[in-house]
């Protein structure tokens, strides 16, 4: 089936927080060419939006899509190697919450974040995905409606504490 005739499924909710996130990033990015004088808190703002989106994503895959898929294909070491990424990126997006200011190396570690975000999604939409969609044995329907619904408590919760 063609896939605007396909019924929307997980992989389609997935890559659309990477299309967001990937605008926030290029949002970013033009801030960091701002001279407005709040320059520094909108990059400070839009890092700490940049990482909930980012920390909410890697929990929904790491919870239910990573294992749903682990069961479903031969090829672990994507999953294993999706998984190293993550931690990765977890790193940076702690060391980016915890600052305090928007400064040079802020800024640094938030664009290699989005390089590194970058390189991931590729994989996943190049390799993971299509693993994905062939998968027999994966109801990828269901499992965007469980990751849907899973994320909507993530983000209440995210939001009940900033």
């Amino acid at each position: 089936m063609p896939s605007s005739q396909r019924q929307k499924d997980v992989c389609d909710l997935l890559d659309a927080d990477h299309k967001a996130v990937k605008k926030m990033f290029k949002d970013f990015d033009a801030l960091c060419e701002s001279r407005a004088r709040n320059a520094p808190q909108m990059r400070l703002d839009l890092a700490r939006e940049i990482c909930i989106e980012l920390t909410v994503h890697a929990q929904l895959e790491e919870e239910l899509f990573y294992p749903a898929l682990r069961g479903a294909i031969k090829e672990t070491d994507l999953i294993a190697e999706a998984e190293v990424e993550h931690q990765t990126a977890k790193d940076l997006i702690a060391q980016i919450q915890a600052a305090e200011a928007a400064d040079e190396t802020f800024d640094a570690k938030v664009k290699v974040l989005g390089e590194y975000i970058d390189h991931h999604v590729k994989e996943e939409r190049n390799e993971i995905f299509p693993k994905a969609r062939a998968a027999r044995k994966l109801d990828l329907v269901a499992l965007r409606d469980e990751v849907a619904a899973r994320k909507q408590e993530l983000m209440d919760e995210q939001l009940a504490v900033a």
